[in-house]
C-alpha cells in the first residue's frame, strides 16, 4: 500500500509532467481550477489548485474533502502511483470505477486531452 508521502510525490511528478507537456495536453493542463484528490485507502485528501500547467497542493487533510473542489479525484494510493508511473491506463481505471473523476462538463471535455 502506497504511503501518504508516496502519493504526494506522485502528485508532484504528475504536476511536473503537466508543466512539460505541449500542444493540446498543455492547453488542457492550463485550466485554473480548485482540485482535490482523495486517497481512499489512506483516507487522506490533497487539496490545492491547478493553474499555470501545474498542480499546487496546498493542504493535506485527514478524511474526505472538506470543500467541493471544481475538479475532484478519488482513488487508492496504489492506483495514483501506478497512474503517474504509466502502469495503469486512466481511461480503463475510470471506466471500471477504480478512479473517480468529477468536474463540470466543460472541464471534463478539456481534461480528456490529458488522458
Amino acid at each position: 500500500m502506497a504511503t501518504t508521502e508516496e502519493c504526494r510525490a506522485a502528485l508532484d511528478k504528475l504536476s511536473d509532467h503537466m508543466r512539460s507537456a505541449e500542444g493540446d495536453v498543455r492547453s488542457a493542463a492550463e485550466l485554473d481550477r480548485s482540485v482535490s484528490c482523495h486517497i481512499t485507502d489512506l483516507d487522506v485528501t490533497f487539496a490545492g489548485r491547478m493553474a499555470d500547467g501545474r498542480i499546487d497542493v496546498r493542504e493535506t487533510l485527514a478524511g474526505p474533502p472538506r470543500e467541493k473542489a471544481e475538479i475532484r479525484l478519488a482513488m487508492t494510493g496504489d492506483d495514483l502511483v501506478a497512474l503517474v508511473a504509466g502502469e495503469l491506463n486512466f481511461a480503463r481505471a475510470w471506466g471500471s470505477g477504480r478512479v473517480k473523476l468529477e468536474a463540470g462538463l466543460r472541464d471534463l471535455f478539456r481534461l480528456r486531452k490529458l488522458l
